[in-house]
């Protein structure tokens, strides 16, 4: 018989001994290494990022592949994100109304870092308006942040013929600074001095 002033053991509290493992109607569940976990979470993450700017069939193709070994935690989730996944990709949800907002994609696409992805959208934007300065304009932005002087200077140029306003705009632009030693550079945005 047990004292009042004793404590209940571990099982009573709820929790399963060590050497046993948890018990499902289906079985006995899987414990995952941490190593694998980690690897799942590192895929999740990724797939997440990718909705995010809308790159729905690569996220959905991630989930999918997640899904049969993903941990039971996560499993729930993850249908939850296909579905979101195919809801999307159906609606057709990288189709935008207007070329401005394209642009305004592509900007944030290139502000995270997703360079070729700006690229086509840009070029996108120029093969149905071949007079959309601001393309020029972020595709000037584009090359100069990725080291590509020349086609910066040829896109800038380009835009300011378009629109001369790029010219004051681009000369407080701190995404330029990799082209503002240029001498063409310099020429181009003061052509007056």
């Amino acid at each position: 018989m047990k004292s009042a002033n004793s404590k209940p053991s571990p099982q009573l509290e709820g929790a399963l001994p060590p050497h046993k493992k948890p018990r499902t109607l289906a079985g006995v569940v899987a414990v995952p290494s941490d190593e694998a976990r980690k690897k799942t979470l590192v895929l999740y993450e990724n797939a997440l990022r990718l909705m995010q700017v809308g790159k729905y069939e690569k996220a959905h193709a991630i989930f999918n592949e997640m899904l049969a070994g993903a941990p039971h935690d996560l499993a729930d989730r993850i249908r939850m994100y296909i579905a979101a996944c195919v809801a999307q990709i159906s609606k057709g949800a990288t189709k935008f109304e207007t070329h401005e907002e394209r642009y305004d994609y592509a900007i944030s696409l290139l502000n995270h870092g997703h360079y070729e992805d700006a690229r086509e959208h840009f070029q996108a934007i120029l093969l149905q308006k071949d007079s959309a300065d601001y393309a020029f304009y972020g595709l000037a932005l584009l090359a100069s942040m990725t080291g590509e002087t020349q086609m910066c200077i040829e896109h800038l140029t380009e835009a300011i013929r378009l629109n001369a306003q790029y010219r004051i705009q681009a000369r407080s632009d701190s995404d330029f600074d990799g082209v503002a030693d240029d001498p063409r550079f310099t020429e181009l945005l003061y052509p007056e001095a």
